[in-house]
């Protein structure tokens, strides 16, 4: 009778091993072969989002025991920037890092994310984006679009850099000044809505239309300012905050509905680690980045928040562009900054 019950212990441990997955062996005793999730975005490996697909990857895989296998490909290598949303739409990849203004097309609403100061902070935009309001906001881009955005990762928030040395308080200390912008409406609009002259030059222009002064200033996440030298061809930087910008892992939906819960909870599992890593990464960068500037020699001023906020969102709502919004989800979001 022992001899009877240990081999059925044996028996019954066997089967929950199998039941669990281990060894990830078929019906025919052969492996499983993992499911395989392509991952494409435009970042370069040295961008903290690029960073943080390769930290999906790795956690996904850690955690699902290699039942998913994450392929992944950056600095366009796959997808062209303007290809990405159609590939994960049509499956041909099954997630990117995408933005906002990506997904206006399909859902027009989106664009109140593309306003200056949706967001007032950092902690403001994860808090909606990564909570309830994003949830909510994901979920209806989905059935909209049959693209799923799982989260929000930080990618930095946009400044004022000047050639002079001149501390910008409020929208009227921009007034007569000649801001570049990137050449967009939106872009432009923004511009104006801060209180600038918006001037439109490309990217690759824009150190030597500073330093000629062809343009007063320009706006950019400090790690761009540094990265492309603006510091050398300018004396200030005003912290205004008016853009905070964040990219969304977003999904194939159909795919995302074949999975169980527990694929899901993997994946959740990688997108949640990818936005530490991603967040940390650049709010470190950013809080070293401001000292690195006065070592520099440049001045470093605050705004008065309150007044740009009031006054940027102001010519928001009274523009063409809120008329797509959903006022009531809008002021779910300014509440949410209380």
């Amino acid at each position: 009778m022992k001899k009877l019950s240990f081999l059925f212990a044996l028996i019954l441990a066997a089967g929950l091993i199998f039941a669990a997955g281990g060894g990830q062996q078929g019906a025919s005793g052969g492996a499983v072969k993992p499911i395989e999730l392509v991952y494409s975005m435009t970042a370069v490996p040295t961008d903290a989002h690029a960073g943080a697909m390769m930290v999906f990857k790795e956690t996904v895989e850690r955690v699902s025991g290699g039942a998913i296998k994450v392929l992944t490909y950056d600095s366009a290598s796959l997808f062209k920037q303007e290809q990405e949303v159609s590939a994960v739409k049509s499956g041909q990849a099954d997630i990117s890092a995408v933005a906002a203004p990506w997904l206006t097309d399909g859902s027009p609403w989106i664009s109140m994310f593309t306003a200056g100061y949706i967001f007032q902070s950092y902690e403001h935009m994860t808090k909606v984006l990564n909570g309830p309001i994003g949830q909510e906001a994901f979920e209806r881009v989905a059935k909209e679009q049959g693209v799923r955005p799982l989260g929000a990762e930080y990618l930095g928030t946009r400044q004022l850099n000047l050639v002079e040395d001149k501390p910008v308080k409020t929208p009227a200390d921009l007034r007569g000044v000649n801001l570049r912008m990137p050449n967009s409406e939106s872009w432009l609009f923004l511009g104006r809505a801060l209180g600038a002259n918006p001037t439109p030059i490309s990217f690759s222009e824009l150190y030597m239309a500073l330093q000629t002064r062809t343009v007063d200033g320009q706006d950019n996440p400090l790690p761009s300012t540094k990265n492309a030298k603006f510091y050398e061809v300018t004396k200030s930087i005003t912290i205004t905050n008016h853009v905070v910008d964040s990219v969304w892992p977003a999904i194939n939906e159909a795919k995302w509905q074949s999975f169980t819960q527990q694929q899901k909870d993997w994946i959740m599992e990688g997108v949640k680690a990818g936005i530490k890593y991603c967040d940390e990464t650049n709010l470190k960068a950013e809080a070293e980045l401001v000292q690195f500037f006065k070592d520099s020699g440049l001045k470093v001023y605050d705004a008065d928040l309150n007044a740009f906020s009031s006054h940027v969102l102001d010519q928001y709502l009274k523009s063409d562009f809120a008329k797509t919004w959903d006022l009531d989800l809008f002021k779910r979001i300014q509440d949410a900054a209380k």
